[in-house]
């Protein structure tokens, strides 16, 4: 299954665009001659992007200051699409930033935002354009989880725990859209490095910072990964070799073990 030939009306949304992953796959679809709708809170790194996308591939490059941990700023989205005369063909839902510490010392309104902008952000935009591209037999939705998602994480315990529905959800979704011309995959990345980690603040043993202490993929090549995924319609994408086969080898250890090893590894000193 490939994706859709680009047409003036149609656009790929992505959110958390103004930066890293969001910003990498806005590229890596412009390049491809996808117009894009840009979300994020920044709105001049988004016009500052947008002006780069129409000028190096002469796309419709579009943008929407939105805080999708705000409920009536993100319903304000599907509404601003429609003014701007689009339909969304592709969905992106990348937005995200991580809580780090001890669950019971954490801040709590901290830990509910978490849950808005990396649950309920991607039920409500997912609930808001998939009907339409299943209606047309068109369309994709990439939904990036992490590999976080694939086991549980003390000290990150609220992103983990988010990220696992990210994937169970858009696993699901895959196979109830499967034959129907909509393409959902899960994009898992392991460590990237970008502007994420200023924001969680994860340190492993020895105080180094989580994304320097393990091999980590770029985030044009976590881009080119996740938009290769929905165009050969794949239900979960983890870029990068190394990162594949420890995943699959930790599937095989049972949580009784490894959350031990993790919870030593992820401690703060």
């Amino acid at each position: 299954m490939a994706l859709s030939k680009p047409t003036d009306g149609s656009t790929a949304l992505i959110t958390g665009a103004s930066s890293g992953i969001g910003a990498e796959i806005a590229r890596e679809l412009a390049r491809r001659g996808y117009g894009v709708v840009l979300v994020a809170r920044r709105k001049d790194r988004l016009d500052a992007l947008a002006e780069e996308l129409h000028g190096e591939y002469g796309v419709r490059a579009e943008t929407i200051a939105s805080d999708l941990g705000k409920p009536n700023s993100r319903n304000r989205i599907p509404g601003r699409i429609t003014e701007l005369g689009l339909e969304v063909e592709i969905l992106v839902n990348n937005a995200g930033f991580a809580t780090g510490g001890a669950f019971y010392g954490s801040d709590p309104a901290r830990e509910l935002e978490q849950v808005r902008v990396l649950i309920e952000a991607v039920v409500a935009l997912t609930s808001a354009f998939l009907p339409a591209m299943v209606e047309h037999r068109r369309g994709a939705v990439l939904n990036v989880a992490s590999t976080a998602a694939m086991q549980p994480l003390p000290y990150a315990a609220g992103y983990s725990a988010a990220k696992a529905y990210v994937l169970t959800f858009s696993e699901a979704i895959h196979q109830e859209v499967a034959g129907k011309g909509v393409a959902v995959t899960a994009l898992c990345p392991g460590p990237v490095d970008t502007e994420f980690w200023d924001q969680a603040d994860w340190q492993v043993v020895g105080g180094m910072s989580f994304e320097k202490a393990f091999p980590n993929t770029s985030a044009r090549d976590v881009a080119k990964a996740g938009v290769d995924g929905i165009e050969h319609d794949r239900r979960v994408v983890i870029p990068g070799l190394p990162t594949r086969a420890a995943m699959l080898a930790s599937r095989y250890v049972p949580h009784a073990v490894k959350l031990p090893v993790v919870e030593r590894v992820m401690r703060k000193r």
